[in-house]
């Protein structure tokens, strides 16, 4: 038999995107379309994200079947995030390929879109598999979990607050970066002094311990507050323009403290040395290359590229792959979910 190919459409935010995969690895044809409108807005408006995927929706996948070389008939299931994300941009997505998979009588797979950013490395990397600890850091999520296997995950930690992502957006705005901020603010961080800003590191602390409640969370508002303060008082001394590189290098310094600090905390605690970074934050490389530095050569550190980092249509169906197999196939009246659980997920008692 041969292996089967699936189209993931991705459309949780503002990206556009659809690809086809046959098997696990075989990406046939791959398209990411993101919406430069919200930038004027300095972040994503949700109306306007909608209307968008559902302008260019069919065009996406169009491409990608002519990147394939095939046609919609020859595809032999169907994968679409369900959730979580903005409602009218997941609807977009959903009600497409709904329409699609059931008038073709093809299987329709849903897919939570963290759990599809776990799967990303595993397109590239056939050693990307469970089990790992895991942190999945985007714009609007920041999870610490440990993998036992595909489906099965232990939440030790997450944000009390503002996602990671969401923290790297909002200080690049204070900063007057572009949206979206994340690229920017670490593109800026290279040519900065960390060691010039003395920021907070929040939930982390010496004296927490194994069993503590904020041990393995997060937080960044308060990160963001300190350097909204600090941007301030450069502000009025008219100063930004020769400080953003190292207002914006010391920021990146101390969230990435405590998110590899955390990570690594995870790792010692359930002695797993294999850590694999997932969602949109995970494409910072000075998050890489620290995540790497602290775990050392006792352990193994598993990352998508860049591209596969990102919201794309390739993890979609690569999730949508590993739940058809299962079995997970929905029914006629699939609908979106903004705040969709994790599916296969436990709470640590640790």
């Amino acid at each position: 038999m041969r292996d089967q190919l699936v189209l993931g459409i991705e459309s949780s935010c503002d990206e556009t995107s659809a690809a086809l995969l046959l098997g696990e690895t075989e990406i046939l044809g791959h398209v990411i379309l993101s919406q430069d409108i919200h930038r004027v807005y300095g972040g994503v408006v949700p109306e306007l994200a909608a209307r968008a995927h559902l302008a260019v929706i069919d065009d996406v996948a169009d491409e990608v079947m002519r990147q394939a070389e095939v046609s919609l008939g020859d595809i032999d299931a169907f994968g679409v995030t369900v959730g979580p994300g903005l409602i009218g941009a997941l609807l977009v997505g959903v009600c497409w390929t709904k329409a699609i998979a059931f008038g073709l009588g093809r299987p329709l797979v849903p897919v939570h879109h963290m759990e599809a950013h776990l799967f990303a490395p595993s397109i590239e990397d056939p050693e990307a598999v469970p089990p790992f600890v895991t942190l999945l850091a985007s714009g609007g999520h920041t999870l610490l979990l440990h993998a036992t296997e595909w489906g099965q995950y232990r939440l030790l930690g997450e944000t009390r607050d503002d996602a990671a992502g969401e923290a790297f957006d909002k200080v690049a705005k204070l900063l007057e970066l572009p949206y979206p901020g994340g690229p920017e603010v670490e593109a800026v961080a290279r040519d900065g002094d960390a060691s010039r800003y003395s920021f907070p590191r929040p939930m982390l602390r010496g004296d927490q311990a194994l069993g503590d409640a904020s041990y393995f969370d997060f937080s960044f508002s308060g990160l963001k507050t300190a350097v909204a303060q600090e941007v301030q008082a450069v502000k009025e001394i008219g100063a930004l323009e020769a400080e953003r590189t190292h207002l914006a290098a010391s920021f990146q310094e101390a969230a990435i403290d405590v998110l590899v600090t955390k990570t690594m905390r995870a790792v010692d605690a359930t002695g797993c040395q294999r850590v694999l970074l997932g969602g949109g934050v995970a494409a910072n490389q000075a998050l890489r290359s620290e995540m790497g530095r602290r775990l050392g050569p006792r352990g193994h550190l598993f990352h998508a590229s860049t591209r596969l980092s990102l919201d794309n249509g390739a993890m979609v169906a690569r999730c949508a792959v590993f739940r058809l197999d299962r079995g997970d196939v929905a029914e006629g009246n699939l609908g979106a979910d903004a705040s969709l659980p994790f599916p296969g997920l436990s709470i640590s008692e640790d």
